[in-house]
Formats: structure tokens, C-alpha cells, sequence
């Protein structure tokens, strides 16, 4: 298989590097959407409050404790694709895009992926929910049973290793353009942080609209929180639709 073996050594090291990536944009992300938030006159946040309180220092100290943990776990699968692509082991691809079916498929590739992510989530998430699995996969996550910004990424290890290496091993075998890889992470990045903010920081008439009815915002995934169970999508409401678990909004 062409890309395969890799340098232990060079995989080491992007290794090394990508969990000081990863780290580093969460902070830098999640910091000042936390600050604009939680830390300022709430008269002058133009959003609507959800949680019923104010985040405590032990609970964000908890939510970044995990996000780091899980930053060690996502490194690793993402250093493996990075090292494999630069073999020729991937079908990442890099480049001008020419014509219509090009960018026809730029757009199709983008979609597939989020659309492929949503469904393994929503299906791993509804799992974990089970009475016997929610202690070792999920119970450190709803410590946050109001979230903030720091919880985005704030995942027990188990349920990071069950995610982490859904998206690299697409990359094995459905073409992907880098630029669409890394607009992809923003796209997760940016969703998870608003999903968490204890804020909706969409419009409410995007909220009440199509766009509410389509993508999943913060007002939906705090019930999530609150209540514990439903609403266990990612970035559409498709799958709690089609199976029954969506609960609506806050």
C-alpha cells in the first residue's frame, strides 16, 4: 500500500506538533468567545442567554482538562494521515480546481464529510447515552450540564479515540482537496464552540427559521445538556428527526 510504512521518527514529531496546534487553536478560539460572553456587561452581548448560571472555576477547569487530554488523542490519527499523504497513501489532494465539475465536487466532497461525521456521531453519541456505557465514554463531558466555550472539545478519552479517527481514515479513500480539509476543521471548531457557549449566538430569527430547522445551534444542543437525553446530533437535526430524539430548543 502505497504511503505505508511511515518514518516513526518524522511521524513523531508532526505528532508533536499538531498537539501543539490543537491546543493552541483551542485557546485561541474559545478564549476570546468566552471573554465576549461570560466576561463582559451582559447588557452588551448581543446573543441570548441560556444558562441559567454563571460558569464556575471548577468546571472550566474540568472542560480544559479533558480538551487537552483529547488533543494528545486526535494528534495522533491526523499525524498518521499528514505523513501518509506526504508518501502518496492518501487521497488528499492539493491544488488549482478547474471547471464546474471540479468545484462541483469541492462542494459534494464537503458535505459527504460533514454529513458522514453527523451520522457516526449522532449514532456513537446515543450509544454512549446507554446506562452501561455512559460512565466510561461520556460522563465527564455532561459535568457541563450548563456549558461554556470550554466544553467544546471536552471529551473523555474513550469517546476522542471513538471519533478521532473517523475523518484521516475517509481521507484513505474518498478524495479531499487540503484547502476543504482544513475549512472542514474551522467548520467543526467554530460549531462546537457555539454549540457549548451557553449563549445562541445566531439570530432568533435564524433560530425559528429554516436555518434552525436544518442546522443544530446552541438553543438545541443545550437541551441536550440540561436534559441528557435527545438532540444527540452533530451539525444537522436530520438523524434526531429521522429516529425520533429530537426534543427542539431551549
Amino acid at each position: 500500500m502505497d504511503g505505508w510504512p511511515i518514518p516513526v521518527g518524522q511521524t513523531l514529531v508532526t505528532y508533536a506538533a499538531f498537539v501543539a496546534i490543537i491546543i493552541a487553536r483551542y485557546f485561541m478560539i474559545v478564549w476570546p468567545i468566552h471573554w465576549a460572553l461570560w466576561q463582559r456587561d451582559p447588557s452588551k452581548v448581543r446573543a441570548k442567554r441560556l444558562s441559567k448560571r454563571q460558569p464556575s472555576v471548577k468546571i472550566i477547569r474540568h472542560e480544559i482538562t479533558l480538551s487537552t487530554l483529547s488533543a494528545f488523542i486526535y494528534a495522533a490519527p491526523a499525524a498518521i494521515a499528514i505523513e501518509m499523504w506526504k508518501a502518496g497513501g492518501t487521497t488528499l489532494y492539493s491544488g488549482p480546481i478547474d471547471g464546474v465539475s471540479g468545484w462541483g465536487y469541492i462542494v459534494f466532497s464537503a458535505v459527504l464529510y460533514l454529513f458522514v461525521q453527523d451520522t457516526w456521531f449522532y449514532w456513537t453519541h446515543r450509544i454512549m447515552h446507554h446506562k452501561k456505557l455512559f460512565g466510561l465514554t461520556h460522563a465527564g463531558h455532561h459535568k457541563s450540564v450548563q456549558p461554556t466555550p470550554w466544553a467544546s472539545f471536552s471529551f473523555d478519552p474513550l469517546e476522542a479515540v471513538s471519533s478521532a479517527w473517523l475523518l484521516p481514515v475517509m481521507a484513505l479513500f474518498v478524495p479531499l482537496h487540503v484547502g476543504v480539509a482544513l475549512a472542514l476543521l474551522m467548520i467543526m471548531t467554530i460549531n462546537a464552540v457555539f454549540n457549548h457557549a451557553g449563549w445562541e449566538v445566531y439570530p432568533q430569527k435564524w433560530v425559528n427559521g429554516w436555518f434552525g430547522k436544518i442546522f443544530i445551534t446552541a438553543s438545541h444542543h443545550n437541551v441536550h445538556h440540561t436534559k441528557f437525553t435527545g438532540n444527540y446530533g452533530l451539525y444537522f437535526r436530520f438523524w434526531d428527526y429521522v429516529a425520533g430524539t429530537d426534543r427542539g430548543y431551549s
